[in-house]
């Protein structure tokens, strides 16, 4: 079975755009997806499911008569698909006039992704994977046969886990004359684990990791679920903690929580929509002068590096918030026509947040900050897009002298992200690099916990 993209296929696509103006559209934009997950689940170190996902789509944007609609299948037959756009243009007909809405300007479209792994995001490793491989992959990280071993005023409930593997491929083609591709591989391992304390409280922990390359999840596969067993032990005993102003080290793995609303405040939609704490701050100094955030969609072998968004735009090393200022919007061909302001991209795609001090790892963070909550979990809660206001409820510890004192959990963090940003006092050098946003453990000043 093909896991990427056939020349066929690809042909198929660029066929679509020769059937589309045909049926009357003046101009039209393919997107070409397919997909193939292998997944290997676990239970309580035994095989529970094996799961084999291939996926395949076409979706068609169409421009006709100064409106425009969008449309996907999976049905990839010549005789349907002529069908199927006949009635997309017809459709298209039928809707309100929209002329801001348009394909990108060619000059803006990519020009150096023809192959699909000019960023070394596909991994030939995948190729030689076996159902044999697979299964001993999953198995790796349980610990349940030795778990006796582990007890120490806890037992081991349940251990869950799943090792998956997925190839994905897309081709993007307009009726401008672009073409972009973009193959990656991924390999994941997951694991949740219960324990129950001595007083028969049951407490959850997972813990995961995940690489576009099969060696970059290696070191993962065999701590995954002592990883989740040691997250999970740590939060016995939790105790009641005053509230109040306090600091706050928002750990690694939960950090975007605290970024992404920043992200989404820029985001074109919500500028022209007037639903953005960030509206008209282009160019303003908005945070503290130590936060830079820049997006880096180009690293190698990175996860979330592209070469194009989904409108085919170019990307680039683009800076997002530099010292405080903010300097880019993400406004796509429509959102730039509504606001009659110059388009970048449509979204930032591997956004990196530059570190502050020399903190290596949180136990150093934790020195430097010296007393506070160190939150390790969002759980519920939300947050204003218009005004910046959250209110999110937290787990974690609170910490003195630089010292775990005790588990904390259904404390309540509120405040304003402006507010929160203008206090960034530190991080670690910790980010994780599975994730696409590119954020390490972050030490705010002043934040306040309802206790």
């Amino acid at each position: 079975m093909e896991e990427k993209l056939t020349e066929n296929e690809i042909l198929l696509a660029k066929e679509c755009i020769t059937l589309a103006k045909e049926a009357g559209a003046e101009k039209v934009r393919i997107t070409l997806n397919k997909s193939l997950m292998e997944l290997f689940g676990m239970l309580d170190g035994e095989l529970d499911k094996v799961t084999h996902a291939l996926d395949k789509s076409l979706s068609i944007v169409l421009f006709a008569d100064g409106k425009s609609g969008s449309f996907s299948t999976n049905r990839l037959v010549k005789e349907d698909l002529k069908e199927f756009i006949t009635r997309a243009v017809s459709t298209v007909r039928m809707l309100a006039k929209d002329e801001c809405r348009d394909l990108p300007s060619p000059d803006r479209t990519v020009k150096k992704a023809i192959k699909g792994n000019e960023l070394g995001l596909y991994d030939k490793e995948y190729e030689t994977l076996t159902p044999e491989k697979r299964l001993t992959m999953a198995k790796s990280s349980s610990i349940w046969k030795g778990k006796e071993a582990l007890e120490k005023g806890f037992r081991i409930i349940s251990e869950e886990g799943e090792y998956s593997d997925s190839v994905f491929d897309t081709v993007t083609i307009d009726s401008n004359g672009l073409y972009a591709r973009h193959t990656e591989t991924s390999f994941e391992i997951g694991y949740e684990v219960t324990v129950e304390d001595p007083q028969g409280n049951r407490i959850s922990a997972y813990w995961w990791d995940a690489s576009p390359t099969l060696k970059g999840i290696c070191g993962s596969l065999t701590d995954c679920s002592m990883t989740a067993v040691k997250r999970a032990a740590g939060k016995i005993g939790p105790r009641p903690h005053e509230g109040g102003l306090m600091n706050l080290v928002v750990d690694s793995e939960c950090a975007s929580k605290v970024v992404s609303p920043i992200l989404n405040a820029l985001s074109g939609h919500s500028i022209q929509q007037k639903n953005s704490f960030l509206t008209g701050k282009k160019g303003e100094k908005v945070f503290g002068e130590n936060v830079t955030i820049i997006d880096r969609p180009h690293e190698e072998g990175k996860t979330g590096s592209r070469l194009f968004d989904s409108e085919g735009v170019a990307t680039g090393d683009l800076p997002i918030i530099e010292n405080g200022v903010v300097k880019n919007y993400f406004i796509n061909t429509y959102i730039a026509g509504k606001l009659g302001i110059e388009p970048t991209i449509e979204d930032c795609s591997r956004p990196v947040l530059s570190t502050v001090g020399d903190s290596k790892e949180v136990s150093d963070l934790l020195e430097k900050v010296g007393s506070g909550i160190y939150v390790t979990g969002f759980n519920g809660g939300n947050s204003n897009s218009a005004t910046g206001d959250f209110s999110y409820g937290i787990e974690g510890f609170a910490f003195e002298n630089g010292k775990i004192l005790h588990p904390v959990r259904e404390m309540l963090m509120t405040g304003n992200f402006i507010d929160l940003w203008n206090n960034l006092i530190a991080t670690a050098d910790d980010a994780r690099s599975c994730m696409s946003k590119i954020i390490p453990t972050l030490a705010f000043s002043n934040v306040y916990f309802a206790g």
